[in-house]
């Protein structure tokens, strides 16, 4: 399994702990930037990775800035990506079980290094339900094919 795993400088840190567990399970992390704790713009990683996962070239991503918002909103600007952003083991869990969330977004202000990589934990241990949730989550598919612009 391949996960793409990109920040800005807000949270360089908190990726680097993640790409580490990743290794450490077997799980093979693709690093969408940023290079280190400079200034870097966050929209860079999260179209980097949220391309990747769009594509089908990763199982998913995982996207930290300092708030987590702006990665949110530009992870979810790519087509076929819903990304979540989770403070809590529970949202994470729920996130992919309800929603089938494909890109995790953490706030490398509001949770450790730590926390982070159990959220990350938590949210690739779950699996998408389906059943009613299917239903919601093709409403938003549909909505995509029909109204999102296809490069």
């Amino acid at each position: 399994m391949k996960i793409a795993v990109g920040s800005d400088h807000r949270g360089y840190f908190h990726k680097q702990r993640i790409l580490e567990s990743l290794a450490e399970n077997g799980i093979e992390g693709v690093d969408c930037g940023c290079d280190g704790p400079d200034s870097a713009d966050y929209p860079d990683a999260a179209l980097r990775a949220g391309e990747l996962v769009a594509g089908g070239d990763v199982a998913g991503g995982v996207l930290i800035c300092g708030s987590g918002i702006g990665m949110s909103i530009a992870a979810n600007k790519v087509r076929g990506v819903r990304a979540s952003l989770c403070f809590t083991e529970d949202q994470a869990r729920t996130t992919r079980q309800h929603n089938d969330s494909n890109v995790l977004c953490l706030s490398g202000d509001g949770v450790d290094e730590d926390t982070a990589v159990r959220l990350t934990q938590a949210w690739l241990g779950a699996e998408f339900e389906g059943g009613r949730h299917a239903r919601r989550v093709e409403i938003i598919t549909a909505y995509e094919r029909q109204n999102m612009k296809q490069e």
